[in-house]
């Protein structure tokens, strides 16, 4: 069917969120078919230039089928974080609204959905010369050292960290270097001193999620797609990217589920005849917790992604939303 021109009722855009491999790529595309859309992808590993077989990005002839946002916009050696993602969305939102088109955000990264719909504290962004000052001192004098500091001047962040915590250990310091407030300074402060949460559009009301009424449903979609990753040369992917000399396995990049896996492999931390085990269970882990995310949201539209024929029943749920007319 062609697609049509659309009127939103009620909503700015239409969100689909999912754990990895529910088929959010797919109905998107049927999205696409049937309405003028533009896609804002909400996924935290799609931004990275260079990473393309872990992270099952769209093939270019899927990326052709509909304008898509936020994939590929970042180098691997820097960070994205929420508060840009909120930042990008919203204008994102605006300029496709303002050409006559729906947006559609996909993804299952739920922090930045939850970022989105209920805004952020606006903190220090990153930055990668402190990261690395960090990272020395800790390599000097051990995290634990690092984690001692914290304690005095940000107790009540220190208080939920384990000593050898690295990555919150080192971002709460860098927010106190930077900003000379603790980190818990910021997750305190009212909701009117966060990054606007996206009241007009009623956050999670917008939001179509496809989540398995069978786990095991689930768990074999995630072997088949990582062992056709496998085969279509992921491994040689993460060679390339260690090939660089600029990328190390704690950067958030290569900490994404099946690269962190990889790594260790390739640095001879891990034995290869493991890789696949590791790496599917580790995606499992990453399903389980994006499920939880989303059922932490009781305003969601739940449509069983193992059930038959879940595109009808979204492309139902996004008619409800908008209003066509030609």
């Amino acid at each position: 069917m062609e697609s049509q021109p659309v009127k939103c009722v009620g909503a700015e855009y239409i969100a689909i969120a999912g754990p990895t491999a529910s088929g959010k790529t797919g109905v998107a595309l049927a999205i696409a078919r049937h309405y003028p859309v533009e896609i804002i992808s909400v996924d935290s590993a799609l931004v990275y230039r260079g990473m393309d077989i872990g992270t099952a990005k769209p093939a270019p002839a899927e990326l052709a089928a509909a304008p898509h946002h936020l994939i590929d916009i970042r180098d691997p050696l820097h960070a994205y974080s929420a508060a840009e993602f909120v930042l990008d969305a919203r204008q994102l939102i605006d300029g496709i609204r303002a050409r006559g088109k729906l947006p559609l955000l996909v993804g299952g990264t739920m922090l930045y959905f939850k970022a989105l719909f209920d805004g952020l504290d606006a903190m220090p962004g990153a930055d990668a010369a402190l990261r690395a000052a960090l990272a020395g001192e800790a390599a000097a004098k051990g995290w634990p050292a690092l984690h001692a500091e914290l304690a005095r001047v940000d107790p009540v962040t220190a208080a939920r960290l384990a000593p050898n915590d690295s990555q919150r250990i080192s971002r709460a310091l860098e927010v106190f270097r930077l900003s000379g407030q603790p980190l818990s300074f910021f997750q305190q402060r009212s909701a009117p001193e966060k990054i606007a949460a996206d009241n007009r559009n009623q956050g999670a009301e917008a939001l179509i999620s496809l989540e398995p009424s069978d786990r095991a449903w689930l768990h074999g979609r995630i072997a088949a797609r990582f062992d056709a990753m496998l085969a279509a040369g992921f491994l040689d992917e993460v060679r390339a990217l260690r090939a660089r000399g600029d990328l190390a396995p704690d950067l958030p990049s290569m900490r994404c589920v099946g690269y962190r896996q990889a790594w260790e492999v390739l640095d001879g931390s891990s034995p290869m005849k493991d890789l696949r085990d590791k790496g599917i269970v580790a995606t499992r882990q990453l399903a389980k917790r994006q499920i939880t995310w989303l059922r932490s949201m009781p305003k969601r539209h739940v449509v069983p992604c193992d059930e038959p024929d879940p595109t009808r029943k979204v492309l139902d749920l996004v008619k409800a939303r908008t209003e066509a007319f030609r």
